[in-house]
């Protein structure tokens, strides 16, 4: 198996996975020259540095621009598998966008934030200072909380 100098930018595909040692860590990068999916290369990726890969599983999330060095290896006859990358140098370049919240929305009820999903029918509750209140069973049921939390009685079963 011959190994092959190699530094490249690419996306990190999605969260790293320590190793067994928890001191080594795997993970994969989507390296593309052109905006064309077609020219992508996934590149499966590991580092046996401590420091890289603690950076790895506590720094970095899915979308982060990295530019990465290493050696890749070639499979040969009778490998299984593909190529791999032994990264000995990581660098990030740039953070993944902020994540779309979609539909939800936040909203104010005078000190009180509310977070409402359209895939759920359940409210939570914080306060402004971002204390939890609780979960309110639909939109409905809000008011009926805060005032349960203000004066300490338990919200009204509905």
């Amino acid at each position: 198996m011959t190994a092959i100098p190699l530094v490249l930018d690419g996306y990190l595909d999605e969260l790293p996975v320590p190793g067994d040692d928890g001191l080594t860590a795997r993970f994969r990068v989507i390296s593309s020259p052109t905006d064309d999916a077609t020219d992508e290369t996934v590149f499966a990726c590991r580092t046996a540095d401590p420091h890289l890969a603690h950076a790895l599983l506590n720094l970095v999330q899915p979308g982060d621009l990295l530019r990465i060095g290493g050696h890749l290896a070639l499979p040969g006859p009778g490998d299984g598998g593909g190529p791999r990358l032994a990264v000995d140098s990581l660098e990030l370049l740039a953070p993944a966008p902020a994540r779309h919240l979609a539909d939800m929305v936040l909203d104010r009820y005078g000190p009180y934030l509310v977070v409402f999903d359209p895939e759920v029918d359940t409210v939570p509750v914080f306060t402004e200072t971002g204390a939890w209140v609780g979960t309110a069973e639909n939109a409905d049921a809000i008011t009926d909380l805060i005032h349960a939390h203000e004066t300490g009685n338990p919200p009204p079963n509905s």
